[in-house]
């Protein structure tokens, strides 16, 4: 019930399969590595955002503050590695985010690639609170319970900005419709990769 009311809350039409989270615990510096890669990546779409529109007054202010808060999350994720004895691999190709860059409109205005690039953020965070989430519940590891439940708030949070963003400059009728054409595609491509545990998504 709980999950299918978090799942609701975010908008994402397939759950994830909490035996996932085994998969994550066999090999934490896997997955560890994964996620701060993410961090890192979600940095950088905010600071590519901010380039990219620096006339969107509201949104550079608001995500100034995520760039930081994000740069945070990867040196706490290294941190993490450090205090196990464990190692930061190599950054890996991300499948699902390919497929949903891969959605987007192309050939429209500059405006409608900022609807595009808003929403493709919204819900890479919507899918990391939920898999932070789960890993927040059901790792073995109490300790880490309460470390992914922070990550889990802030993903919530930014996924929520995202959309709010999204609606300040392009409506809510506007955004609903696309939105759920992105949410329908989401749960096709999670249905078609292989769940793996050295991957947040």
């Amino acid at each position: 019930m709980e999950a299918s009311l978090q799942n609701t809350k975010l908008g994402l039409k397939l759950p994830t399969d909490p035996r996932w989270v085994n998969l994550a615990e066999m090999d934490l510096a896997e997955i560890l590595t994964d996620h701060a890669y993410c961090e890192q990546k979600a940095a950088t779409a905010c600071i590519s955002l901010i380039q990219a529109y620096p006339e969107k007054e509201e949104m550079v202010e608001a995500l100034a503050p995520i760039v930081t808060e994000e740069w945070g999350h990867f040196r706490m994720v290294l941190a993490e590695l450090k205090k196990r004895n464990l190692r930061l691999g190599r950054q890996r190709k991300d499948e699902y985010v390919n497929q949903l860059q891969a959605f987007k409109k192309a050939g429209g205005s500059r405006e409608d690639a900022l609807l595009e690039r808003l929403l493709v953020f919204a819900l890479i965070e919507a899918r990391s609170c939920e898999r932070f989430r789960l890993l927040s519940l059901y790792c073995a590891d109490t300790a880490l319970q309460g470390w992914y439940h922070k990550f889990m708030v802030a993903e919530a949070g930014h996924y929520r900005l995202f959309l709010d963003l999204s609606e300040l400059y392009f409506g809510k009728e506007r955004v609903w419709e696309r939105w759920q054409e992105y949410l329908r595609f989401e749960a096709g491509v999670m249905e078609q990769l292989t769940p793996r545990g050295d991957r947040i998504h």
